[in-house]
């Protein structure tokens, strides 16, 4: 009887363990999902800034080219082009 008790006393405290284990581990869990969400978050936002500074590069570069490189023509033509093209396709889509 008394080792019966004792099986029992033991099967509940190894319970009491497993359950706070399982808590401690769903808390943890918890935490780090939060953290994944604001890395991906941040990471997204940088990637949005990556995107406007390199529009803004770009921008700037052809303003460079356009200034007055006189060795760079070509490639202020094309640009140019490029810029022309590229507004045609907005006038299109603004018909549409």
């Amino acid at each position: 009887m008394s080792n019966t008790i004792e099986a029992v006393h033991l099967l509940e405290d190894r319970l009491k363990q497993l359950v706070a284990n399982y808590e401690f581990l769903k808390n943890e869990n918890e935490i780090l999902l939060q953290n994944t969400t604001q890395l991906q978050n941040k990471l997204l936002e940088k990637e949005h800034l990556l995107a406007k500074q390199k529009k803004e590069y770009d921008l700037l570069k052809i303003a460079k080219t356009i200034e007055g490189s006189s060795n760079n023509t070509r490639d202020t033509k094309l640009k140019i082009n490029a810029l022309i093209r590229e507004i045609d396709k907005c006038i299109v889509q603004l018909h549409k």
